[in-house]
C-alpha cells in the first residue's frame, strides 16, 4: 500500500505537467489561428478569426439542422462499426487460431488494409444505391480491415496454457471464444475497434461529401458551397471535439488514461 502510494505521489506532478503542456499547446495553436486571420497572407474570410468561429459554433448549436445530420451520421457509424467490427472480430480469431489460414490470407489483409476505401464507392452505389446502405458499406469495409488484423495478432498473445485449459475442459468454440480469447486479448480488440471507429468515420462521412443528402458531411459541404467559413470551421470543430469523446471513452475500456 505505502508503495502504491510512493507511486501515485509521485506520478501526480508527472500528470499535471502534461496537462498544462497539453494547455499551452492548445493556446499557441488558438493563437497562432488568430494571428493567421490577422496576417492578410490568406483570402478574406478563408481562416476567420476565433470570434466568428466562436459564433459559427454558438450558431451550429442552436440549430435542429446540426442534430438531425448528426443523428444520420452517428446512425450510419454505428451500425457500420457493428458490422464491420463483428465480422473483423470473427475472421481475426479465425486467422489467429489457424496457421494454414494465416499463411493463406493474412498477407492479403496487410496489402489491401491501407488501400484507401474511398476508391470502392462507386461500387458500393451500385450494389447499395445512393442511400444509406452505400455509406454504411463503406464503412464496414473501412473498419474491418485493423480489427481483424489487430485481434489476429492479440490470438496469437495469448498464453498457450490458457488454450490447453480450456481444450482439456472440452469447452466448444463459442465457450473458447467467450470465456478464454475474448477476455485474454481485450486490449487488442479494443485497440482494433477504436482505429476500425476512427477510419468508419472517414469513410462515412466522405461517401455523404460525395453524394448524399443528410448527414455531417453532407452538412460540411453545405457550409463550403455557401461560403460560410466560420459555420464549416465550426462543425469540424465540433466533429473533432466528438470523435476525440468516443476515443477517449473507448481507450478508457482498456484501462488506459490519456
Amino acid at each position: 500500500m505505502a508503495a502504491a502510494r510512493l507511486v501515485s505521489t509521485l506520478a501526480s506532478p508527472a500528470r499535471g505537467s502534461v496537462r498544462r503542456l497539453r494547455l499551452c499547446l492548445v493556446a499557441a495553436i488558438l493563437a497562432a489561428w488568430q494571428a493567421l486571420s490577422m496576417s492578410g497572407l490568406l483570402y478574406q474570410d478563408v481562416v476567420p478569426g476565433l470570434p466568428a468561429v466562436v459564433r459559427g459554433l454558438y450558431l451550429l448549436l442552436a440549430e435542429g439542422e446540426f442534430y438531425a445530420n448528426l443523428w444520420a451520421t452517428a446512425a450510419e457509424v454505428l451500425l457500420a462499426v457493428l458490422v464491420g467490427g463483428a465480422a473483423g472480430l470473427a475472421c481475426g480469431m479465425l486467422l489467429g487460431a489457424n496457421r494454414w489460414l494465416e499463411r493463406a490470407f493474412e498477407r492479403y489483409l496487410y496489402y489491401l488494409g491501407p488501400t484507401p476505401k474511398i476508391i470502392f464507392f462507386p461500387l458500393m452505389i451500385l450494389w447499395f444505391g445512393v442511400g444509406p446502405a452505400s455509406k454504411v458499406a463503406l464503412g464496414v469495409l473501412s473498419c474491418f480491415f485493423p480489427v481483424t488484423l489487430a485481434v489476429a495478432a492479440g490470438m496469437r498473445r495469448i498464453p498457450p496454457i490458457l488454450v490447453r485449459v480450456g481444450r482439456s475442459l472440452r469447452a466448444t468454440p463459442m465457450q473458447m471464444a467467450t470465456h478464454i480469447y475474448l477476455p485474454a486479448m481485450r486490449e487488442p480488440v479494443v485497440n482494433g475497434l477504436r482505429l476500425g471507429f476512427g477510419v468508419a468515420v472517414i469513410g462515412v462521412l466522405l461517401a455523404e461529401t460525395k453524394l448524399s443528402n443528410k448527414g455531417l458531411g453532407y452538412l460540411v459541404t453545405q457550409y463550403y458551397q455557401r461560403f460560410d467559413m466560420p459555420g464549416m470551421y465550426a462543425l469540424l470543430i465540433t466533429i473533432f471535439a466528438l470523435a476525440i469523446a468516443v476515443n477517449t471513452a473507448m481507450n478508457r475500456l482498456t484501462g488506459n488514461r490519456i
